[in-house]
């Protein structure tokens, strides 16, 4: 008997989709395409993996407490770079490892920041971009032999590298001069000095919500044309851009979602992944004729994809029944972890409610037999992020100790237009909570949740919106449950990485000193004496995100009402990449939700 199935002998199904080892999907270099990176969790903890196809090797490349999963290749393949922060606090700086093993060292003579992207050129440059609050967004040149660095762009609002073209001559920025952190613009520099080349605002200044992303140059030899994202025809699509000539080319698609793509990698189509109504298909899109080809792939999610210089596509699939596989287009298994499986959970079905801003997507996954069942209102964060059909150890775990789990695409998450999306502004996590009070009362309408048992969960900005929801709907919700929240909004504001003060500024209209009463009315704090049901907070100790001053500001608030409450701190970030460390918060949760649920008789979970 193996080890591994022998420490699973006796291990609940739910504990196991959290220790089965997964892999990402693997990048490889531009240059060396038998040379890949990818993540996996194959050690207990997420970390940076490099893969020589050629032998098949595979090599650890990181190994810290808190774990590691910002990297990426040189074109060549001959190095990794990797971002090293501090227990998770996001605020670091980039290292180098060779791809065959050796020494980390240090990059360039730079101070510890927020990472605000990176571009590797095939000379050895690199261009680096960081977040500080003292300094805003600045973006700056490392040249090989050259000593320190060539700082190229600062600006206060939030920035970032976008992409070097194939020459390295060209740099895209991704940037919110104009104010509107969720809709950027783009400029393209001169990559030795920052020289503007051109410029392409679809917000006009910021006076139209329209906003642009970089995709990538076009990966070949003396081809400056550049794959942009746009939200011109009310959904994300993507369009050809040439800097240097000043033109731009629409593509058209006849696909009723959101359209992103990436180039072949002889620039002749685009390998294309369309999301609609929370599932994901591939398509290959000629350039030159205009013929969409469809990529054959399995129903539900494709999480990422890449074409191969071969013209297969491989790609990181799951549904919320099957756990997630690389798969390629030649119809095998690209990586197959190490280790126990994951086992299956329950299919996602779909449900549709009229809401007071439009039709509401909601995906519901339950146990078997009649309801009405205990039921688990999980918020998606982001808030500009979407759940969609596929593999969640968290719900599955619900669903095994006899929950049904609803998960609601409110407005301001993406995947459903622009309109959808941009309706978050101003009455910040009341808008949301309007769509999931829609949704509540079809669940207990249609038979599917029990009223008296009802629990608001969530983490990130669905942390934020469970605290909220529990102040604003206080008869509604019998539990929350918020993981990493939002739960001071002003305290937040000062105290959070300066990227996120310039999308609340976005959200909100303002600064707290500058619309006070909009902070006011969205701040979890704001309703703390109302809240009537029991509360589990779990926080990071080193969140920047959501940092752990403004959540102890709310629990010494419960503290001095007497409610009840628990409170879990843990020693990372904003979430933990240790996988016991999650088995551990989610079994909190579990227990505290069948202590405190009226009349739940399920035991408390092993």
């Amino acid at each position: 008997m193996s080890e591994s199935l022998g420490q699973s002998q006796g291990m609940p199904d739910w504990e196991k989709r959290f220790r089965a080892a997964r892999v990402s999907l693997p990048s490889w270099a531009e240059d060396a395409p038998e040379r890949s990176l990818f993540i996996s969790n194959a050690t207990g903890t997420f970390e940076l993996y490099a893969w020589d196809r050629t032998d098949g090797e595979q090599r650890q490349v990181t190994d810290r407490p808190n774990g590691t999963t910002d990297g990426t290749l040189t074109p060549d393949g001959k190095w990794i770079w990797w971002f090293s922060d501090t227990d998770g606090d996001e605020f670091g700086v980039w290292l180098r490892q060779p791809f065959g093993g050796g020494e980390d060292e240090a990059v360039a003579e730079l101070p510890a920041s927020y990472p605000a992207g990176l571009a590797l050129g095939r000379d050895g440059t690199a261009v680096i971009g960081r977040s500080t609050d003292e300094d805003g967004s600045t973006l700056h040149v490392v040249r090989p032999g050259e000593p320190g660095s060539r700082e190229i762009y600062r600006h206060r609002e939030s920035a970032g590298v976008g992409d070097l073209s194939h020459d390295g001559t060209l740099l895209v920025i991704e940037h919110t001069e104009h104010g509107d952190a969720m809709h950027s613009a783009l400029r393209v520099v001169r990559a030795g000095d920052g020289t503007a080349v051109a410029e392409l605002d679809d917000s006009e200044g910021g006076t139209k919500e329209l906003g642009l992303s970089v995709l990538g140059f076009a990966p070949v030899s003396g081809d400056q044309r550049l794959l942009v994202g746009h939200q011109r025809n009310g959904r994300w699509e993507p369009m050809i851009w040439d800097p240097v000539a000043g033109t731009t080319t629409e593509l058209t698609f006849d696909l009723p979602g959101d359209v992103e793509a990436e180039w072949y990698p002889d620039a002749s189509a685009l390998l294309v992944s369309h999301s609609h109504q929370a599932r994901d298909e591939l398509w290959r899109y000629e350039i030159a004729t205009g013929t969409l080809s469809r990529i054959e792939t399995p129903a539900g999610s494709v999480l990422s994809a890449t074409a191969r210089p071969d013209g297969t596509v491989e790609f990181l699939w799951s549904s919320a029944e099957r756990p997630p596989r690389v798969l390629s287009t030649t119809g095998e298994v690209v990586m197959d972890p190490p280790g126990m499986k994951a086992p299956a959970s329950v299919a996602v079905e779909d449900a549709w409610v009229e809401g007071p801003g439009g039709t509401i997507h909601a995906l519901v996954q339950k146990p078997e037999g009649p309801g009405p069942f205990p039921t688990v209102f999980e918020v998606h964060g982001g808030p500009t992020h979407h759940d969609t059909d596929s593999f969640a150890a968290q719900p599955a775990a619900w669903v095994d100790h006899g929950f049904a789990v609803v998960r609601v695409n409110y407005r301001g998450s993406t995947g459903y237009g622009r309109e959808w999306t941009d309706a978050l502004k101003h009455r910040v996590g009341l808008i949301e909570l309007e769509d999931v009070e829609a949704v509540r009362e079809w669940a207990v309408g249609s038979g599917l949740a029990d009223p008296e048992k009802l629990v608001l969960a969530g983490g990130s900005w669905g942390g934020y919106l469970t605290l909220l929801g529990l102040g604003t709907q206080p008869e509604a919700w019998a539990l929350g449950l918020a993981a990493v929240p939002v739960a001071d909004y002003v305290t937040a504001y000062h105290d959070e990485m300066e990227a996120l003060k310039s999308m609340d500024r976005t959200l909100l209209g303002g600064t707290p000193e500058e619309v006070p009463e909009r902070f006011e009315a969205s701040s979890p704090l704001t309703y703390v004496d109302k809240v009537r049901a029991p509360v589990y907070i779990s926080a990071g100790v080193n969140d920047p995100r959501c940092p752990i001053r403004q959540v102890e500001n709310y629990v010494e608030r419960l503290k001095e009402r007497g409610h009840p409450h628990e409170v879990y701190r843990y020693d990372a970030g904003h979430g933990s990449l240790v996988v016991e460390e999650r088995v551990k918060q989610v079994r909190l949760e579990i227990d505290f939700a069948l202590r405190h649920l009226p009349g739940t008789t399920q035991g408390t979970p092993e």
